[in-house]
């Protein structure tokens, strides 16, 4: 855990931060306001004594109230990966601003939370599906996303696989080869 790192992100970015820096074994995190991922991300990227060159990654979450957009970066002048937080997105509207102006790559990782979570990244100049088709109308690792068999929405009638088609009592079972009898 690099202590220092701590007390540079403290000194640098103390007037973004949402909740105090958090480290554990080699991760240090820190949690930001959605309109202050450009300053913020800019500072980590091009301050000296941070120097986080590379995005590693960049996910969407969906908590279930609110969304939010996490930026694993790396650099050379810590031992420790940082995890920055966008938190306190608008589940109605989500929307970020676009990392594409320091890392090129952003822009398919951007893509992917956009199509599996509809965030919008403000500023990503090719925006679309990368999944999903492209008139594929929901978000599937969205909270409120329910499958057509998912039990949640039918109490009690159990899960089946969301390959096989269901079959009503009395119809033949095409995936085992069976007829079933009514229900009594």
């Amino acid at each position: 855990m690099d202590r220092t790192l701590k007390a540079r992100l403290e000194a640098r970015l103390s007037d973004h931060l949402r909740a105090p820096v958090y480290q554990r074994h080699d991760e240090t995190e820190i949690r930001i306001e959605p309109g202050s991922v450009p300053e913020v991300l800019r500072t980590l990227h091009d301050a000296l004594d941070l120097r986080f060159e590379i995005l590693a990654d960049l996910a969407g979450v969906d908590t279930g109230v609110a969304m939010q957009v996490v930026y694993h970066l790396w650099s050379p002048m810590t031992s420790d990966w940082l995890r920055v937080i966008a938190d306190g997105i608008s589940r109605d509207d989500p929307r970020a601003p676009s990392a594409t102006f320091l890392w090129i790559g952003a822009e398919w990782l951007e893509r992917e939370a956009y199509d599996m979570y509809g965030i919008v990244f403000e500023g990503n100049r090719d925006l679309r599906r990368i999944f999903m088709p492209p008139d594929y109308t929901s978000f599937p690792l969205r909270k409120d996303f329910l499958l057509p068999d998912d039990a949640a929405r039918s109490p009690g009638a159990g899960v089946r696989h969301v390959e096989r088609a269901h079959v009503s009592a009395g119809a033949a079972d095409p995936a085992a080869g069976i007829r079933r009898a009514p229900a009594s």
